[in-house]
């Protein structure tokens, strides 16, 4: 049987989503819950992968089990074999064809500032912090550029092992709350710091260091060297994942 399963977590304990031998990851923490669960070792994949730091609140993984349980049974016991910074919000039951990274349409990140004279305390872990103030309404100018289908070579990190540069941005939007700036991107997938490239390439246009323009002029040229600084893992968060209706996550 296969069941996919929605997760919530503080990436900043961990080294990343994917297991690695030198740190705790999320993939590692959850599989071992899942396999005190299921009283057998279970594998797990997921939407996306996150970095050191990068946080999520609706990742969506999934995993295929021969035990017999529930669903208010998997999810309460799995949970009770989380640490607090990590959680399953929802479990269900999937056909075969699914699969938690292939079977996605597109996906939803959001990258959040904290854009104030004094460093937070409470959002350190939680947000990226500029003290200089951001025109958002330049920052929204530029991101307008991005939207479509482009060579995103500019914005993807020099390790980044993806076969094609080329992406879809549907959505790219930016608004202030209070304090803080919001950015949120859905895309066909994102490229290894895509995100966190875009969103240091729009801080810099939001403090007047460039032109709106930019964007477009960076994304011509094809070279990451022109696109600056990469944005700092805190602020970046997994929102959700995008499916056939009929699979009803």
């Amino acid at each position: 049987m296969k069941f996919a399963g929605i997760v919530e977590y503080d990436g900043s304990d961990f080294c990343g989503w994917q297991r690695q031998s030198h740190a705790p990851s999320v993939q590692e923490t959850v599989e071992r819950a899942i396999s005190l669960v299921a009283n057998h070792e279970v594998g797990i994949a997921c939407a996306g992968r996150t970095d050191t730091g990068v946080h999520a609140l609706g990742q969506v993984m999934h995993f295929e089990t021969n035990a017999q349980r529930d669903m208010r049974s998997w999810l309460l016991g799995i949970n009770s074999n989380l640490p607090r910074s990590v959680v399953i919000r929802s479990i269900s039951q999937m056909p075969d064809d699914f699969h938690a990274r292939f079977s996605a349409l597109s996906r939803t990140y959001r990258y959040i500032i904290s854009n104030e004279k004094v460093r937070p305390a409470l959002l350190a872990n939680r947000a990226a912090w500029e003290r200089v103030t951001l025109d958002e309404t330049r920052m929204q100018a530029a991101a307008n550029t991005l939207v479509g289908k482009h060579d995103f070579t500019s914005f993807r990190a020099l390790a980044c092992q993806a076969k094609s540069p080329i992406r879809e941005i549907t959505r790219l939007t930016i608004h202030r709350q209070g304090s803080l700036v919001i950015l949120d991107v859905t895309a066909n997938g994102f490229l290894h710091h895509m995100v966190r490239n875009l969103a240091g390439v729009l801080m810099s246009i939001g403090k007047n260091e460039n032109p709106p323009q930019w964007t477009k002029e960076v994304l011509t040229k094809k070279d990451r060297s022109l696109a600056g600084v990469t944005a700092p893992p805190q602020g970046l968060y997994f929102l959700s994942v995008q499916y056939d209706p009929k699979y009803k996550i």
